[in-house]
């Protein structure tokens, strides 16, 4: 074949190669850049990084986010409850309020209601460990919410519930005698065979989210707003106060003083799986405890 009737094919292949690339305005080939290399997959070469500012602004309305669909929340409520409370005429004294209460007279649909509830109270401490392992570090273990010391966790966490729940009955007690505190019923459940298991799922639920969420995610993100230790230990225990409000001033003192041997535990050892220990043995000691002994000797005790 001749030179002169290899062009046409030539010229096509070369007509068919421009097709595939459209020429710009100067004439060249218009080619897609390829995507940019990454370092880390997190963002592209060359992108600047947040400045400190900004970094800190997307901080504090993270924690505001995760506060207002939790513990947040609820202390709002509890304040917006006191309040109630004071301006409704009685005394404190002659009030009550009642924890874990039945939601429908039918045993299985309250049971379904009360494991929804415990299940969707879990949400927010999932989104914690979610951000908190944004840089894909483990949340779990840079809280110390792992099983690495079980047998420690468990000795601290039983530990510090008798050094804080005992001189807690007894400041309830007091709280009571000086008309600053409600009638706290510890478990409102009608019987049936899972309350028991109920309440113990209610004290774990009670542990995690306000030990994950009150001392361990607080704590991290307060750090890295640079707070000082002891302004952390504060606002943790002033959050952990805030939302038993509704329960009167006894309970919120009562709370803020765990809340602040807790963040500082929290601060000094990096662990909060002793904490939750420590909570729902607390809770499943009064939650079960309560739905156990006779009404004539709540009565006779001023519980009931």
């Amino acid at each position: 074949m001749s030179a002169d009737e290899a062009a046409p094919d030539a010229t096509g292949a070369a007509l068919t190669a421009a097709e595939r690339e459209p020429v710009g305005p100067a004439g060249s080939a218009a080619r897609t850049a390829p995507a940019e290399p990454t370092t880390s997959g997190e963002r592209p070469v060359g992108t600047p990084r947040p400045g400190r500012r900004a970094l800190s602004r997307r901080l504090t309305a993270e924690i505001w986010i995760v506060l207002g669909l939790s513990l947040g929340r609820s202390g709002v409520y509890a304040v917006v409850s006191l309040v109630a409370s004071l301006t409704a005429g009685p005394p404190l004294a002659s009030q009550s309020t009642a924890l874990n209460q039945s939601q429908s007279p039918r045993p299985l649909l309250d049971l379904t209601y009360q494991l929804l509830s415990i299940a969707f109270a879990l949400v927010p401490v999932a989104l914690a460990l979610y951000l908190l392992s944004a840089n894909g570090r483990s949340a779990v273990r840079r809280l110390g919410l792992d099983a690495r010391r079980p047998w420690q966790d468990l000795a601290v966490g039983v530990g510090l519930a008798a050094a804080i729940g005992i001189p807690g009955l007894g400041l309830y007690a007091a709280g009571r005698a000086l008309g600053i505190t409600v009638q706290v019923q510890a478990s409102a459940l009608n019987a049936a065979w899972w309350t028991v298991p109920v309440l113990v799922f209610s004290a774990v639920q009670n542990a995690l989210l306000e030990e994950v969420v009150a001392v361990g995610y607080l704590s991290e993100r307060l750090r890295e707003l640079r707070w000082r230790g002891p302004l952390v230990v504060a606002a943790s225990a002033l959050l952990r106060g805030s939302y038993h409000l509704y329960q009167g001033w006894g309970p919120f003192v009562g709370n803020a003083v765990m809340g602040v041997v807790f963040a500082e535990y929290y601060r000094r050892r990096r662990r909060v799986m002793p904490l939750v220990v420590a909570h729902a043995v607390m809770d499943m000691v009064v939650f079960i405890g309560y739905a156990l002994v006779p009404e004539h000797w709540r009565t006779a005790l001023g519980l009931s």
